[in-house]
């Protein structure tokens, strides 16, 4: 299972938010510091996620995300915002190795299915549940489409890989949903990627147990529940 430590990125700075709230942020400073420590803490992948971008569909950090990816020296994938075409190849070229659609996924199916035959292997799908329903819009609208009916949908489309959220664990340290993101994975046959909520070395070999690929490790390691050190070192053990 690989671990992800997470950015996300709002007014140019690192910050983390409670259940997807724009109005509970918490700031960390420089992102291209942080991305820095954890590649020499051992990560081989770093998640970053453009707020702004989630919110308002357009992205102010263009430049700063070509910094982060400097910085960090490795594979990192990134989510927000990503609507278009032109959104995805713009990522790309900064030097983004994989691209996360969101909302577009369910508002733009044909999008998905584009962008993994112009690029395959670098899309994956972001896909953020509620009381089970996919959610969309930074988190702000819920649909009638289950999280799951979405996940056999982009599946279709050509992708391999989803990053799945619940929305109520995010942000809170009250540990990940593991028995949803479980399901979803045997009820897609999908890599699964699990986010939200992540809060001990605990909930990572739960994860482990349940066969995910891989866990987005965020607002534990800002404020130190255990590091990415530890956490490593259960993944290499098991």
């Amino acid at each position: 299972m690989i671990l992800y430590p997470a950015i996300d990125l709002m007014n140019g700075e690192a910050v983390r938010l409670r259940k997807g709230e724009r109005a509970s942020v918490t700031s960390y400073g420089d992102p291209r510091a942080i991305a820095r420590r954890y590649r020499e803490q051992g990560a081989r992948w770093l998640h970053l996620v453009d707020l702004d971008a989630a919110f308002d569909g357009a992205s102010r950090s263009l430049p700063l995300i070509a910094g982060i990816v400097e910085a960090f020296g490795g594979p990192v994938e990134l989510g927000g915002g990503l609507r278009s075409m032109a959104d995805i190849e713009a990522r790309l070229a900064l030097g983004v190795r994989r691209c996360i659609i969101g909302t577009a996924a369910f508002s733009q199916p044909d999008l998905v299915a584009e962008a993994c035959a112009r690029w395959p292997g670098q899309i994956a799908v972001g896909i953020d549940a509620k009381n089970g329903m996919a959610a969309v819009k930074g988190w702000v609208e819920t649909t009638e489409m289950t999280a799951a009916d979405l996940a056999l949908r982009v599946k279709e489309a050509g992708v391999h890989t989803v990053i799945y959220t619940d929305i109520s664990r995010d942000g809170m340290m009250s540990g990940p949903n593991v028995e949803a993101t479980a399901r979803l994975r045997e009820a897609t046959g999908l890599e699964i990627i699990a986010s939200g909520g992540v809060s001990s070395l605990e909930d990572i070999r739960r994860l482990l147990a349940a066969r995910c690929e891989g866990a987005i490790l965020g607002k534990a390691l800002l404020e130190g529940a255990f590091t990415l050190p530890e956490a490593l070192a259960v993944t290499e053990k098991a």
